[in-house]
């Protein structure tokens, strides 16, 4: 059974969710909180929670087994650094006499591992201790009364989710994500570091100071990256700067992920890239970058890496040369450098810690079994080594943990009233044996206080402290070796345009160019174009192109093109606006050429036929045919060719009367004529009598029936005329570049009355021609009228949808086609078949012949 912490937070979290013994597997997973890596006693204990390791083992689940217990490797000498300067600050508190007085301060240091399971093993065993029996019950006191870390945001939330519940202060020194300032979900936190929500809007200020509006980022896949870069994307849309691409990598990730990514940043076009990534994640980056050939980028760190010196000296140092970035300022510990130079594995012989720290430092082993490893043998000298641990020139997060923990001591301090009586300068405290944390908390914020250096540390509302930057840059000194120098600072309690400013330091770009790089996604764009938008890309980024059609731009850097007024178009330089082409069906176009041509042609073979009729007017044939109204037929067909006419050239105000009324007169009276003739044969060949085959209707019917059908025609036309008559009409709607003059139809309803008035006329004369087909083939024209009006309709009805589809001039075109069309399938098809015989086989031109083949065909 774990002990009651571990099932507490179990519960807290999972709401019972779980049984016991799934309770039981997760902590058999975590392990039991182990010894502290570190520790003394005191009368007030402080815990460190640092990411001392920097590698987690895999554990595979089979959920058959009982998991391994978490293990981590690969030492870190920065975080080591960071525990000592911890254990260097309690000592030397503990030497002090004007702080807390005969009060001495313990400590106990666990491994976070730089992960959120070992974190979450590290405070169970600070809050907990390390006792692991079934009879025992928890205490309510936890072993430390604060904490110290830790090194990572998510790490630290995953700290206060359960220290949280006890309201256990938790002081990290190096958490900067800014969900962290949440008052409300963690009241009894406190960093020493300011929040990434001002190290965000530092970053984006200082891009849109050198003029780079156009950056990539990439971010570690955890709550520092992802919020911290958010925010910056935020604040970089506020002063006008774009992402090209936002990439994530872990350490976790297969080296397929992380390949990928440098990939997508080499193929990207910004020249600048903002890395918000944690030390191990940058590790990661860099060496892939490095097997890429990543280079030309100017890198803006985060503070998080941009001073880490073991980066400075390995031989990628030369892809970040020239790098920019905030960091909290640095500064001298006095002392801290002869502490660390005493580390020592004589000092507790047993701690394994130590033991893995001497062999990491020297490269050699303790265990003398081990072949191709030198003896440790413990003297070797500490003063001889130059790595992170030993390196105290830039000290910045080190100089957090050690207010850290001077902050707690100073709560702690004015909480046991120490020296407060006035009598004695080192007054001892007051000691209270049954305090909770909630009050260290309450002191803790309370806290405002100034270090040797003359450093003031005090908390705001948030638990955050005041947010000031130093911008440095690396450069290389004349050893050839990476110096971080100030170039530059940021204080977020000045006013916006006073933050950020530079102290005149030359700076050192890219790979060393004398010339700040260039990061602009697109070039300004000249007069008569403007800025569009790439698509998929931010705003920033867009291309140069021409105005539209119609619009005009008359200065650079146009985000938009203006409109030319109603009747006016642009340019060929879109640089002003001209009167627009009125377009019209003109007799000079080709099109209106051939129609023209094609109307005279068919109004001239009407002539032709009628001469032709004329000419064998006493002959057979044409008596048969009914003469007077074959002689009205043509007449109608040639007003129907020339009616065409009308539609062509520019409308005016009776031109558009005109043509319509024509039409409509023209083909009505064709088609009244057309069904006279076919009422005349069905009544003459219907008759009983076989003597009446070929009566002669009276003339004056015929007049009469013609001269109906037409004038109602005549009649629909001009009440369309009087209501509203057609009249010309500038249309700029089917075509913005040109105006088109057309004919408004004035009242559509009158229109299509006038086209299917002539439609039933049509369809009447079918059904006639269409009963009287089968009646002898000599002496009437029954098929071939039913033919013609198959015709006659077919282009009528394929005239509409072509009429109402057809823009501009062509809708002119689609109605003089169908007239056209129509009236040569009537002219051919009635007439064509006749004048064969007149001209060609005059031998059939005779009444013998003719009644002979009308006495056979009838029964």
């Amino acid at each position: 059974m774990c002990d009651c912490v571990c099932v507490m937070f179990l519960f807290v979290l999972f709401m019972g969710a779980f049984g016991a013994e799934e309770d039981t597997l997760l902590c058999e997973m975590l392990g039991s909180p182990e010894s502290p890596l570190l520790q003394k006693e005191g009368d007030i204990t402080i815990g460190g929670a640092f990411s001392i390791h920097s590698q987690m083992s895999k554990t595979p689940l089979s959920f058959t087994d009982t998991p391994q217990h978490l293990t981590c490797s690969r030492i870190n000498f920065r975080e080591f650094r960071f525990a000592q300067t911890m254990m260097f600050a309690i000592e030397e508190i503990n030497n002090s006499s004007s702080l807390l007085p005969n009060i001495s301060i313990g400590y106990k240091v666990f491994d976070s591992c730089g992960s959120t399971l070992p974190s979450m093993r590290a405070v169970m065993g600070l809050m907990n201790g390390q006792e692991r029996s079934l009879g025992k019950t928890c205490s309510s006191q936890s072993s430390v009364h604060a904490i110290i870390g830790a090194s990572e945001s998510s790490s630290t939330i995953v700290m206060l989710q359960i220290s949280g519940i006890f309201q256990i202060p938790v002081i990290s020194h190096f958490a900067t994500c800014a969900c962290l300032s949440n008052r409300k979900e963690y009241p009894s936190f406190f960093r020493t570091i300011p929040s990434d929500y001002y190290q965000s809007r530092a970053l984006a200020k200082l891009v849109k100071h050198f003029g780079w509006t156009w950056v990539g980022a990439v971010r570690s896949d955890n709550d520092y990256g992802n919020n911290g870069l958010a925010t910056f994307i935020t604040a970089a849309s506020q002063e006008g700067v774009c992402i090209e691409y936002s990439e994530a990598i872990s350490r976790t990730d297969p080296s397929e992920q992380v390949s990928r990514v440098v990939r997508v940043i080499q193929s990207g076009s910004a020249r600048v890239l903002v890395a918000f990534l944690a030390q191990s994640e940058m590790d990661i980056l860099l060496e892939e970058a490095l097997k890429q050939n990543l280079t030309g980028l100017q890198w803006v760190g985060s503070e998080s890496w941009i001073t880490a010196g073991h980066l400075a000296t390995k031989s990628y140092s030369g892809i970040l040369t020239g790098s920019l970035g905030f960091t909290i300022k640095k500064t001298k510990i006095t002392g801290l450098r002869d502490f660390l130079l005493q580390v020592n594995p004589s000092q507790d012989p047993q701690n394994n810690l130590l033991r893995e720290f001497w062999e990491a430092t020297f490269g050699c082993s303790f265990q003398s079994s081990l072949h191709g490893q030198t003896q440790c043998s413990g003297s070797e000298r500490l003063q001889d080594i130059d790595n992170p641990f030993t390196d105290v020139s830039e000290l910045r997060i080190s100089n957090n943990v050690y207010k850290a923990v001077y902050a707690v001591a100073h709560a702690m301090h004015n909480m046991l009233e120490c020296g407060q009586s006035g009598e004695v300068v080192n007054q001892s405290c007051i000691w209270k044996d049954d305090f909770e944390p909630k009050q260290v908390v309450k002191h803790l914020q309370d806290v405002n206080f100034t270090l040797q250096s003359g450093e003031r540390v005090y908390f705001d509302g948030n638990g955050d402290p005041a947010a000031t930057y130093e911008l440095v840059n690396w450069q290389r000194n004349p050893a050839g070796d990476i110096m971080f120098v100030a170039v530059g600072s940021y204080d977020a309690s000045l006013p916006s345009g006073k933050q950020f400013t530079m102290n005149g330091i030359n700076i050192t770009w890219a790979a060393e160019s004398p010339k700040r790089p260039q990061s602009v996604c697109s070039e300004s764009c000249l007069p008569g174009f403007r800025q569009a938008v790439i698509k998929g890309k931010p705003i920033c980024c867009f291309s140069c192109i021409a105005c539209a059609a119609g619009e005009i731009s008359n200065s650079s850097n146009s985000a938009e093109c203006s409109s030319c007024p109603l009747g006016y178009w642009s340019n060929e330089d879109h640089s002003q606006c001209v009167p627009k082409v009125i377009e019209f069906l003109s007799y000079g176009e080709t099109m209106g050429a051939l129609l023209t041509a094609f109307s005279l042609f068919g109004a001239s073979l009407t002539l032709a036929a009628s001469c032709i009729f004329f000419q064998f007017r006493h002959t057979p044939l044409v008596k048969a045919s009914n003469s007077e109204l074959s002689f009205l037929l043509l007449f109608s067909l040639t007003l129907c060719f020339l009616c065409s006419l009308t539609f062509i050239g520019r409308p005016t105000e009776w031109s558009c009367m005109l043509r319509h009324t024509a039409f409509g007169i023209a083909f009505a009276l064709c088609m009244s004529c057309i069904l006279a003739k076919n009422i005349a044969v069905v009544i003459a060949f219907k008759a009983k009598r076989p003597a009446n085959t070929v009566p002669q209707c009276s003339a004056p019917l015929q007049r009469t029936s013609v001269l109906s059908c037409t004038l109602l025609q005549v009649l629909l036309c001009v009440v369309w005329l009087t209501l509203a008559p057609p009249s010309p009409y500038k249309n700029t709607a089917h075509a913005t570049e040109r105006i088109i003059l057309e004919c408004d139809l004035g009242s559509p309803v009158g229109f299509w009355a006038v086209l299917g008035y002539i439609g039933l006329l049509a369809v009447l004369c079918y059904i006639l021609a269409f009963l009287a087909r089968k009646l002898p083939d000599n002496f009437n024209e029954a098929k071939f009228i039913t033919f013609s009006m198959l015709i006659f309709c077919a282009v009528w009805v394929t005239f509409i949808p072509a009429y109402v589809s057809s823009p501009g001039k062509f809708t002119v075109a689609v109605e003089i086609f169908a007239i056209l069309a129509s009236s040569f399938g009537l002219l051919f098809c009635i007439f064509a078949p006749k004048c064969y015989i007149l001209l060609l086989k005059p031998e059939q031109n005779t009444k013998k012949h003719m009644m002979a083949r009308t006495q056979s065909n009838l029964p």
